[in-house]
């Protein structure tokens, strides 16, 4: 696997970092993205803990010029991109009538338009190789809704239809193209929302965590990035070659319900 590299955004953090800590573990090169500004450090330091190559970069997602400038240089750095897992993504929670537009089109252009215009920077190089991995990180609301969730929910949704389009284009090249779509992951940003929510109701946060994101899961725990990672590793690997069109929960049972 050494051979393979995979870029990831949105891997300095939470769901996306657990993601790419899986592909270090199985020796593919790693190309991170993110905001922090400890992204240098933390690939770095991915990097050497694995001792496979990294590269990093703070590109801004919502701006297609520096999504170009992103594979450039990470093309520079580690070669062709093999596996492209578009992981990025943003919240805001409002009532319909009350949603910015601003925020709207923000969410939009994070969680779906930027995955179709970093797949139009891969398609051409897994085209001619006959061989490639898009994996997008959708959501169980990629599925179901929820209120107050309108760009989120459309977003998510639409990301799992560009899935579908891209498995049908991508099948005759060796390319698949799947979407992940997890429950609630206790990462920094969820942490930050359990806390806010026990203060704005005066309750205490296990309460948060237990009748309020953990509700509509059957099983009352959140999900682990580490095994949203091992699937991707999965899916990007030649015996998931069949494995494509699909969307995947990983929400221990939320949309079965």
């Amino acid at each position: 696997m050494s051979a393979k590299t995979v870029l990831i955004t949105g891997s300095t953090s939470g769901i996306g970092l657990a993601i790419a800590r899986e592909f270090a573990k199985t020796g593919y090169s790693i190309a991170f993205h993110g905001l922090e500004k400890e992204g240098p450090e933390i690939a770095a330091s991915v990097g050497k803990e694995f001792n496979v190559l990294t590269f990093y970069s703070s590109a801004n997602l919502l701006n297609p010029s520096e999504i170009v400038t992103l594979f450039k240089e990470s093309r520079f750095k580690l070669g062709n991109i093999d596996i492209l897992v578009n992981n990025a993504g943003i919240q805001y929670v409002s009532a319909i009538d009350e949603f910015p537009l601003e925020k709207w089109n923000m969410l939009i252009g994070l969680n779906l338009t930027a995955a179709f215009c970093t797949t139009k920077e891969v398609w051409p190089d897994m085209k001619r190789k006959n061989w490639g991995r898009i994996i997008n990180i959708s959501s169980a609301h990629g599925l179901v809704a929820s209120e107050f969730k309108s760009a989120y929910v459309a977003s998510k949704h639409g990301l799992i239809g560009l899935t579908k389009v891209l498995a049908l284009e991508g099948a005759s090249y060796g390319i698949t193209a799947n979407a992940l779509c997890p429950g609630y992951v206790k990462t920094p940003l969820v942490e930050k929302q359990i806390t806010e929510q026990a203060k704005a109701h005066a309750i205490s946060e296990e309460t948060v965590v237990q009748k309020v994101m953990l509700e509509k899961q059957a099983i009352k725990e959140f999900v682990s990035g580490d095994s949203i990672g091992a699937l991707a590793v999965f899916l990007a690997s030649d015996q998931a070659s069949m494995i494509t069109g699909t969307a995947i929960p990983i929400d221990g049972g939320w949309v079965a319900q």
